[in-house]
């Protein structure tokens, strides 16, 4: 039996208090579980599970998200949902356990997917309920440090030497990478607009800064050390999303009359220092290329998350991939990173790519907290 992945969508990405922060983080979702399934011209009740990322499962989006957004998509009752938690690469994850379950023969269609809504739930409120994640065992072992991204990434950017310049000029590069997409309408397709409301319809991701340039961002104060690299605009943007992919069983495709997009070739997970906390895809990679017996030159597309400029700047040192396959229609700090939503929203615009491109392998990393990070291996179906 194989799995293989027949539709993809998402939403926009909205910036914080943007065009999308009036929404509900379960109705966001509702709409991408809708559109999935019209897109495929299935019924939602033959979906035996909705295997969903989110980050921050408090608030608006405690209480199992994926159950609530099945229930607001006005899905049947009988459809149950699971609500992953891997940091950033939630949605990610929820591919892979998706299409293990499907190639383990306990689901037949299943849909994995993702939201965060950081405007309505901000980044960290979960961990200020009820004291520290961070155990007393844990303190000790890494003698008092406290794990902090921005922190982690100015690690990252002294240990493989990435000066300010280089690492603004990574940044303006995903603006205008970003930017090219759109007006090309290279996003069309793979984006459901939003209805608000009122009527007011989002249909465009919101984060992208055109003009954007090194001198520009020259100017922007460091945030987390005052001789660092690190500022607002060479990290991932605070946003709002969701997305979502169907995957089946070859079986289930014929039967049902649907087309075969992708299937996944090879999946891995790794683990690296959880100060620094970023450096995870690296090994990821290594270990998903090694366990496919693919060469970085097999490889059409990189989508490794801009969670902040050193992170990609410091895999393509260590792997060796070709800036032009590197983040092609730009990343998160152009496009946002609505964490728990992020990993799908990637995954779906890396297999829209591939298709456009007739690309038969992409591969994705991202960098998770707690020093971790997925990698997923692509492959076009013809």
């Amino acid at each position: 039996m194989g799995a293989v992945i027949v539709e993809a969508v998402r939403t926009p990405v909205g910036k914080r208090n943007g065009g999308l922060s009036g929404i509900h983080p379960a109705d966001l979702s509702a709409v991408v579980l809708q559109e999935l399934v019209k897109r495929a011209g299935i019924d939602p009740a033959l979906i035996e599970d909705v295997i969903w990322g989110c980050v921050g499962q408090v608030g608006e989006q405690a209480h199992d998200i994926a159950r609530n957004a099945v229930l607001a998509a006005g899905w049947p009752e009988s459809v149950p949902g699971v609500t992953v938690d891997r940091q950033c690469g939630s949605s990610q994850q929820s591919l892979n356990f998706a299409v293990a379950s499907v190639l383990a023969g306990h689901y037949d269609a299943v849909v994995a997917g993702g939201v965060e809504s950081m405007s309505r739930v901000p980044i960290g409120t979960s961990a200020g309920v009820g004291g520290s994640p961070l155990s007393p065992r844990f303190s000790e072992r890494y003698r008092n440090a406290e794990p902090n991204q921005g922190l982690g990434a100015e690690m990252m950017a002294e240990k493989w030497a990435l000066s300010r310049a280089e690492v603004d000029a990574f940044a303006a590069r995903s603006h205008d990478r970003a930017a090219a997409a759109q007006d090309a309408g290279v996003f069309d397709a793979q984006i459901v607009p939003v209805t608000l409301p009122d009527g007011t319809v989002v249909s465009k991701d919101e984060g992208i800064r055109r003009g954007t340039t090194v001198e520009k961002l020259a100017g922007l104060k460091t945030v987390f050390k005052e001789d660092g690299v690190i500022h607002a605009g060479n990290a991932s943007q605070i946003s709002d999303g969701a997305a979502a992919l169907l995957i089946v069983s070859d079986e289930f495709a014929n039967s049902h009359g649907l087309t075969p997009i992708a299937r996944v070739h090879t999946v891995a997970v790794a683990g690296a220092d959880p100060v620094m906390m970023l450096g995870a895809p690296i090994p990821a990679t290594e270990k998903v290329l090694a366990r496919s017996g693919l060469q970085v030159g097999d490889i059409g597309v990189f989508e490794v998350n801009e969670a902040f400029a050193p992170v990609p700047m410091a895999w393509q040192k260590e792997i060796g991939a070709p800036d032009e396959k590197l983040n092609p229609n730009g990343g998160a700090i152009a496009l946002g990173h609505p964490l728990g939503g992020s990993g799908a929203r990637i995954l779906t615009d890396m297999i829209f790519h591939m298709r456009r491109n007739d690309i038969r392998y992409g591969l994705q990393t991202m960098c998770e907290g707690g020093g971790q990070a997925n990698a997923t291996i692509l492959e076009l179906v013809k």
